[in-house]
């Protein structure tokens, strides 16, 4: 056997200084490919034993109003479109497709819809079969259906509803696939809704969109323009959702309608709010097979994407096929031991992590250039819908280690749409610029990328436009369009954001700490870039900017604090009340987002003892309140970091403890089994991350702290150089009263630190965790073995 199989068995494990130093880079050497521990058959996953992946997912975990605002979608992982029932008209801001508690349905959707967020669907389009009337509009065709009459997977959806018609979902990439199972009817109908009547909350009817038949076709195609949220909202987003319905059977009748109108048998087009209808004859008992194209470029577009994916009239084949799709990926992660409950929670986790970004290009590469719309043709698929405020945390740094073949491809299309459109884009959704939430996390999420060890995409591009992002204030045209850092010139001139610039041109105005806070982080990930590709000047000047993070947080009250021109703190400033220079939390949260430095904020707050306090205090209190509320909120992103920075005040066992502890209690496989939004998987990819033990604190230097894993065994395919290896975590005499761990073994080897780098976990192995009831407050303790941090 090799070295390169073995590892080199003299290999030294990382300090702190050598991951900040090497970038993430140089360490492939420490793979040792030692022997499992007594008792773990195997490190590569198992296959073909047991229930699929996908059975383990529940798609409802998470569609209670406010507790996840997720949907039961069925597809391929990534897909443009997912396909979903619908139980409310399309495109009302922050109303998933499908609520729990809703005893109707009004059809069936082919959904863009930001999986988790408070946003709004998008270009979709809504199918709904109907027994012998004729009934258009969504409140006309309201069905009730009850939750013991469906069955959901990632691949298949299937709800019998009032009426007796059985419907089944199921996709590809960029089409759907529909069975309509009708009980014996003198008429079969079915309405095509293209969803352009309906605008996001606030917003008027544009009154656009198209929709025809093409009975010679045995067809209904048809538009549905997409409009700006945010940033110019109810302007045009200069994109379309195009879509093709195409029937195995030819329509006895047809027709189309305009919101507000009859609908008009025989009548071939429409087009202000527009629907369509096909009737067939009825008879006895029969199915109705229905196939759907979708695009973002035209119907020649969606035409095709519809004959390259879906070939004949196989529902059942295509089911099966989306459902290995769904096996692969959710098989990168195998786990053994824990409960059934467990099991389900953790793999609806990993299901709901990888439905964005969404494949955005046609199969032919083509798709509408980045606000501007122009049709170009992309030579490698292209991503779009990257929430990052939310995602930079666990989403991406989960799909550098599960995903990894999409991952150049997500980094590429950032890339290109700051080349399109000008400026690296913020929030990209919808295809467009939307100055929504804060930070510029796409620059933490491509350094992080690129110090990963991706290559695969056009850095130096990148690096100028991440570049252009952390110094460049674009013309103010260009800034009301969302383009460029909010408040960049006041945070230049002050090193911090003043409470006297209002960042007016903004969904989220103010918030003027938490900006300063993000962009101080955001500097110090492009300050490592820097040093890595060579530009020394950018290097020192982005690290002096990443320490203005202690111009936010003041050394008296010890908390982040509103900050006048004149370098005075605002009176008063309660840290556990919400301000307006606070984004979705309070002072106390958000003063533990330094997660470039701990160390140096652990010394502006008075020492490792003192924050270990302080963090003490913030779980203590938090858990009274079901972990919601001003010391923490797992429901909202910036506090989703703050249980593992125990790890870096000498007190890892706490870290174990708390994580624990959130597994339970803030997580359940019930409809409200999210405390939040799951903001396009976020909420479920800490979920993930923690059960299999690990997390990753500061997405830009590749390390996990170390927690409680959930489970006795987690295997992970990861690769590294294009080879694919497996990384195990065991923990030894796990249960759920031994959460501590008591010692730990990487490859064998004794681990004090509670932390490992990114190096080490995708060049494969086995880190052995012992498990008790009783912390062991000794392990991982010591300031020398604390995770990397900026001031260390």
């Amino acid at each position: 056997m090799t070295t390169e199989e073995t590892g080199q068995a003299g290999a030294v494990p990382p300090s702190r200084r050598s991951v900040l130093a090497a970038g993430g880079a140089g360490l492939g050497a420490l793979a040792l490919g030692l022997a499992l521990p007594q008792g773990v058959a195997s490190a590569a996953p198992r296959r073909g034993r047991g229930p699929s992946p996908s059975g383990f997912v529940d798609p409802t975990i998470g569609t209670q109003v406010d507790h996840g605002k997720t949907s039961p979608f069925a597809g391929v992982p990534f897909g443009m479109t997912q396909w979903s029932p619908s139980t409310s008209a399309p495109a009302t801001k922050g109303v998933a497709p499908y609520l729990y508690g809703d005893s109707t349905l009004v059809g069936f959707r082919g959904s863009h819809w930001p999986s988790g967020s408070a946003m709004q669907d998008y270009g979709s389009v809504t199918l709904m079969p109907l027994l012998d009337t004729l009934r258009p509009t969504p409140e006309e065709r309201a069905v009730a259906f009850r939750h013991q009459d469906e069955s959901a997977s990632p691949s298949y959806y299937r709800v019998r509803t009032a009426d007796g018609i059985t419907s089944e979902l199921t996709g590809t990439a960029r089409a759907g696939f529909l069975r309509f199972t009708f009980p014996s009817a003198d008429q079969r109908y079915l309405v095509v809704d293209s969803d352009a009547a309906y605008e996001p909350s606030g917003q008027p009817p544009q009154g656009e969109g198209w929709i025809q038949v093409l009975p010679e076709r045995r067809e209904i195609v048809g538009c549905n323009p997409v409009h700006r949220l945010y940033q110019g909202a109810g302007e045009t987003a200069r994109l379309s959702g195009y879509f093709v319905v195409r029937f195995e059977e030819t329509p006895t009748e047809y027709g189309t309608w305009n919101l507000g109108e009859q609908p008009q048998p025989g009548a071939k087009t429409a087009s202000d709010r527009p629907g369509a209808y096909a009737r067939f004859a009825g008879g006895g008992t029969s199915s109705l097979l229905v196939t759907v194209g979708t695009s973002f470029v035209s119907v020649e577009g969606a035409r095709a994407n519809l004959d390259a994916e879906i070939h004949g009239w196989d529902f059942d084949g295509v089911r099966t096929t989306a459902r290995r799709a769904w096996d692969e990926a959710l098989g990168r992660i195998e786990v053994t031991g824990g409960s059934s409950d467990q099991r389900t929670v953790f793999t609806t986790a990993l299901y709901h992590s990888m439905l964005l970004p969404r494949l955005f290009s046609d199969v032919d590469g083509s798709c509408p250039a980045f606000d501007t719309g122009e049709i170009v043709r992309a030579t490698r698929p292209r991503y779009m819908d990257f929430s990052m405020w939310d995602t930079f945390r666990a989403v991406h740094p989960l799909l550098a280690l599960v995903q990894p073949e999409r991952v150049d491809d997500m980094a590429q299309s950032l890339t290109d749409m700051g080349t399109e459109g000008g400026f690296l884009p913020i929030f990209p959704m919808w295809n467009n610029y939307t100055a929504e939430m804060i930070g510029d996390h796409v620059t933490a999420t491509l350094v992080d990328t690129y110090l990963k060890g991706f290559r695969g995409f056009d850095i130096k591009t990148a690096y100028r436009l991440m570049r252009q992002n952390a110094y460049v204030v674009p013309e103010q045209d260009q800034y009301l369009l969302g383009k460029g850092r909010r408040g960049l010139a006041s945070y230049l001139e002050y090193g911090y954001i003043p409470l006297e610039d209002p960042v007016a041109d903004s969904f989220h105005k103010g918030e003027q700490v938490s900006r300063t806070l993000e962009y101080a982080y955001d500097d110090f990930t492009l300050s490592r870039l820097a040093r890595k590709l060579g530009h020394q000047d950018d290097a020192k000047d982005l690290t002096r900017r990443a320490g203005w993070y202690r111009n936010a947080i003041d050394p008296t009250t010890k908390a982040a604090r509103g900050r006048h021109e004149d370098g005075s703190w605002v009176t008063p400033a309660d840290p556990l009340a919400t301000q307006t220079w606070i984004t979705e939390s309070t002072p106390w949260i958000y003063t533990s987002f330094v997660p470039h430095d701990p160390a140096g904020l652990a010394k502006l707050l008075g020492g490792r003892d003192a924050v270990r306090d302080r963090l003490s205090t913030t779980f203590e209190n938090s858990a009274k309140t079901g972990f919601t509320g001003a010391y923490y909120d797992h429901g909202n992103e910036p506090s989703h970091h703050v249980s593992y920075l125990f790890d870096h005040v000498g007190a890892p066992h706490l870290t174990q403890k708390w994580v624990r502890r959130l597994m339970d209690t803030a997580y359940s496989p019930t409809p409200d089994g999210l405390l939040g939004d799951d903001d396009a998987g976020q909420t479920s990819a800490w979920f993930v991350f923690s059960a299999v033990g690990l997390y990753p604190v500061c997405p830009g230097v590749p390390y996990y702290a170390i927690g409680s894993p959930l489970f006795d065994t987690a295997t992970m395919r990861v690769s590294s150089g294009g080879r694919e290896r497996s990384f195990t975590v065991v923990a030894a005499d796990n249960s759920p009263e031994n959460v501590y761990i008591q010692d730990a073994r990487l490859n064998g080897r004794p681990l004090g630190r509670p932390w490992l780098s990114h190096a080490e976990v995708v060049a494969g192995g086995v880190l052995t965790l012992r498990m008790g009831a009783r912390p062991n407050t000794r392990w991982g303790s010591d300031a020398r073995d604390a995770p990397p941090s900026m001031s260390l």
